[in-house]
């Protein structure tokens, strides 16, 4: 029996300030350029304001991005185009700056977070900061055991929570969220399926390296199986996450609901960071209001999750490498959004108090 009460955060988590939405959109009509001429750059403005409680709106300084990393037993079953076991190849690459992620990451200025939660290496191959949350070695495959037991399950949870803690006091004011795994994509394949009740097929994508039709057939027949093991357990998300998810997506799921809790905004990757979301949103209906849908990466569960939450992608782009490459596209669009809501002036003859 889990000591978890998840349904804490129902009550936990309040919506972005409804009244200082309203003063924000006040604010914009004065301001010199017209009403909806800047097109969802007013909406994301207004978001952002009612995120930080804050008219003008503060310009987004310190972003970070935070990457939950692990490895997937499912991936033994060759339903990805890289080999099970070899995330922790990815995530030194993107340590050593070698990734798309990092690249970018660079290019604007903002700083990688890793969070290793269960990657099947040895730990002192890696940093301290970068391993001290890990759960276990790898999660189990899913489609005929349990990805985790329950205790780990609850581990995992609370690290990521934990991480939310640690990134909101350290004054990082949006969060750009990935994930860096080999298997990820079909446990969170599993959790779309089972939350939406539809057929595996309808959530089956390629993945980021694209795979071709022989595995996409055995990624589709491990989805399916797996979901056979998730249904009866739908009824407790953390069950859920035990069962079909893994400690990297367990953690992620975790994270979300506390960054809802301490107002934190999220900016979404691709399948796997909408597949927790959807979990999260499970749990507490108000979450979602402190999130963003960066990108429309192509994968077909990433689209189910985003349609079943009323998240709008703020790009077409159809970025699916992962590890918040597609979401850090969008991080410019936002900052766009937050500094001509705070730096636009207002109408000649109208005083800033009106």
């Amino acid at each position: 029996m889990s000591s978890l009460n998840l349904d804490d955060f129902t009550d936990l988590i309040e919506r972005p300030d409804g009244g200082v939405r309203r003063d924000a959109e006040e604010h914009r009509a004065l301001l010199d350029v017209p009403p909806g001429s800047l097109g969802r750059l007013d909406d994301l403005g207004e978001w952002l304001a009612a995120a930080q409680s804050a008219v003008p709106v503060r310009p987004v300084e310190r972003p970070r991005v935070v990457l939950f990393a692990g490895d997937h037993g499912v991936a033994e079953l060759d339903v990805s185009s890289r080999a099970a076991g070899t995330a922790v190849d990815l995530v030194r690459d993107v340590l050593e700056g070698a990734r798309p992620v990092s690249v970018l990451a660079r290019r604007l200025d903002v700083p990688v977070r890793v969070v290793d939660m269960s990657l099947d290496c040895d730990p002192a191959s890696l940093p301290e900061d970068v391993v001290r949350h890990r759960v276990r070695r790898g999660s189990g495959r899913i489609d005929v055991e349990d990805a985790l037991t329950l205790e780990e399950a609850e581990a995992a949870f609370r690290a990521g929570m934990a991480v939310a803690d640690e990134e909101a006091d350290s004054g990082t004011d949006l969060v750009v969220l990935g994930d860096v795994s080999v298997g990820g994509t079909t446990a969170a394949g599993v959790l779309v399926a089972a939350l939406c009740g539809t057929d595996a097929s309808v959530v089956t994508g390629r993945g980021g390296l694209a795979i071709d039709d022989l595995a996409w057939m055995r990624k589709c027949a491990a989805i399916r199986d797996a979901l056979r093991r998730a249904r009866p357990v739908l009824g407790d998300q953390l069950r859920l996450l035990a069962t079909v998810g893994g400690a990297d997506l367990t953690a992620m799921t975790g994270f979300l609901l506390q960054s809802a809790v301490r107002k934190l905004p999220v900016l979404l990757d691709g399948v796997v960071t909408a597949a927790c979301a959807l979990v999260a949103q499970r749990v507490a209906f108000r979450a979602p209001d402190w999130w963003l849908a960066s990108h429309l990466s192509g994968e077909p569960g990433q689209a189910k999750a985003l349609d079943r939450m009323a998240l709008e992608p703020l790009l077409p782009q159809g970025v699916r490498v992962g590890e918040g490459a597609g979401a850090l596209l969008a991080l410019p669009l936002v900052q766009a959004a937050g500094a001509l809501a705070a730096e636009l002036p207002v109408r000649e003859g109208v005083a800033k108090g009106d």
